[in-house]
């Protein structure tokens, strides 16, 4: 069975030429490929790399919606109370699964005395100064605008509503069609396709998640009730384990859904942060299970 190819981009992806980022992705999955002697089969006309970076900046910032740039498919304001309780939690689990000590947050607080706990901004700003210290590769600052832009999709129907119409549009009824998910697209593949795959008449053979925050707490408690999509016939999902944005694999222990999912986490992602999708698409084992769907 060939299938067409539908590349899901992850955060800070705004101001990017959506061209030349698709040609990063393809050109990464070449490499991955030629690992093991093969090729990507596919023509230009069948792949469709949905961008939304411009979309998210946007809306997150605030610009009026007449002047949103529009989801293109190729072939901060002040945080309130809820926004804030999200970010704690998950940073504060970051924190806890990475290994990063109270005594450790302490040597990063700027007063002298503060209450511990999540709900407390001023612990949860030195947490994230902890990572930048202690979690080599990993940025305190980006993990805050990665919890800030997933908050947002998850809680902002405007925002979703904008990120979702390029994945809608790239997934033709019938067609069937392998989804590739990064990061905070990984999210945004899994709710869409949880919620419409079914009556939208899309055949997915293969959903394929990388370096996914889909079984962080707060993230798979705001998608819930989480089910396999019924639309999907087989679920991959790859991460490497120093990549502190995905954090745990999509297992029955800490993203328990219906279905089984088949987890890869032996990738070793070369990039700075561990996080790249230059890493997870160069992965041979990535590669070569895209190709498997997709080419034979």
């Amino acid at each position: 069975m060939t299938a067409e190819l539908v590349l899901i981009h992850g955060r800070s992806q705004h101001d990017r030429n959506p061209a030349e980022l698709e040609q990063q992705w393809i050109s990464s999955l070449k490499k991955g490929l030629a690992a093991s002697s093969l090729e990507l089969c596919l023509p230009d006309d069948k792949i469709h790399f949905v961008y939304y970076g411009d979309t998210l900046a946007d809306l997150v910032a605030g610009v009026k919606p007449g002047t949103i740039a529009d989801v293109i498919i190729k072939g901060e304001g002040d945080q309130n109370e809820a926004e804030k309780q999200f970010q704690a939690a998950i940073v504060e689990e970051l924190r806890q699964q990475i290994g990063i000590s109270d005594d450790e947050v302490k040597e990063c607080l700027s007063v002298e005395s503060v209450e511990m706990g999540a709900l407390n901004r001023r612990w949860v700003q030195a947490i994230l100064e902890a990572i930048d210290h202690h979690v080599p590769g990993a940025s305190g600052l980006s993990l805050a605008l990665f919890t800030r832009d997933v908050y947002q999709y998850l809680r902002n129907p405007g925002i979703r509503d904008a990120i979702e119409n390029g994945v809608r549009r790239a997934i033709k009824p019938g067609v069937p069609a392998v989804v590739v998910g990064h990061s905070l697209g990984s999210v945004v593949a899994y709710n869409v396709l949880k919620r419409e795959g079914n009556h939208g008449g899309w055949s997915i053979p293969l959903l394929v998640t990388l370096g996914s925050p889909l079984a962080v707490g707060a993230i798979r408690q705001a998608l819930t009730p989480n089910h396999f999509p019924e639309s999907v016939s087989s679920w991959f999902n790859a991460m490497d384990d120093d990549d502190v944005v995905s954090l745990y694999p999509l297992d029955q222990k800490h993203f328990p859904l219906d279905r089984e999912i088949e987890n890869h986490t032996g990738v070793d992602n070369w990039t700075k942060d561990k996080h790249g999708i230059e890493g997870y698409l160069g992965d041979p084992i990535v590669a070569r299970k895209i190709h498997e769907v997709c080419c034979t």
